[in-house]
């Protein structure tokens, strides 16, 4: 018990650690933006497809159970503002952190580990190139920025789905649909949801380099970083979750 819980404390520490460094770098932005807009390239735009898919279907199964659980306790042209404060406060951002953290982050951290395992990063280093700043630096500042543009885009996908339902099959008015939509939309739900999401890339990011940087034992080990990338950064997305949104609502309250 006392050695798993050493294991993990020096996990912490190495891990907050990784992070200082990843700060410390950033004073090499400006030397590294080309890397930085191949890493929004490849987090954004190639997740387009994905978070389309993930977004329209979560707006549909949305609007399908705000009028199961509203049939007759409140209008149905309410739907729509329960469809979008739902959405932009927590369908978008944390499915959407969800969605990359399986995509970009195993990504992240399977490169990496490669990296690692084929000695690339010992070879970095010997050229006096910090992997922090080239390397980690780039993916991270990446995630933080496409990813609220990412849950930005989730939203509107999201919304228009449970629009087009909620028109084509509870015979609710468009203009009413958004109207009061627009009537009981505040910034705090759309920014709240894109303070969380900064937070979602920010840890997928740097949970995958970290988890890279420390891959062992081949291509089994690079295999046993991806999962457990995927499996922590989850946790950690569900985690930030529920603090940030205890900030936020403890806040406006």
């Amino acid at each position: 018990m006392l050695k798993k819980l050493k294991n993990i404390l020096i996990i912490i520490g190495d891990f907050t650690r990784f992070q200082f460094s990843v700060v410390l770098s950033l004073r090499e932005v400006g030397k590294r933006r080309n890397q930085i807009v191949d890493q929004m390239e490849r987090i954004g735009y190639d997740s387009l497809l994905l978070i389309s898919i993930t977004a329209g279907f979560t707006g549909l199964v949305t609007a399908v159970q705000a009028s199961y659980l509203t049939n007759g306790y409140i209008p149905p042209n309410l739907i729509g503002v329960l469809v979008g404060k739902s959405t932009m406060i927590e369908l978008a951002p944390v499915l959407t952190a969800l969605v990359l953290a399986g995509k970009v982050g195993a990504s992240i951290a399977a490169e990496i580990g490669t990296m690692k395992v084929s000695e690339q990063l010992d070879s970095l280093l010997s050229m006096a190139i910090e992997p922090s700043d080239y390397l980690y630096m780039p993916r991270v500042i990446a995630g933080c920025i496409m990813v609220p543009i990412l849950t930005i885009y989730a939203n509107l996908i999201g919304i228009l789905s449970a629009f087009a339902l909620s028109v084509i099959k509870y015979n609710i008015n468009g203009y009413t649909f958004f109207m009061e939509l627009k009537n009981y939309f505040m910034p705090s739900n759309l920014w709240g949801g894109l303070i969380k999401a900064f937070f979602f890339g920010l840890f997928i990011t740097m949970i995958g380099c970290f988890a890279g940087s420390k891959t062992q034992g081949g291509a089994q080990g690079v295999g046993r970083v991806t999962t457990m990338t995927v499996v922590y950064s989850s946790i950690a997305i569900l985690i930030l979750d529920f603090l940030v949104a205890s900030v936020l609502l403890g806040v406006s309250n």
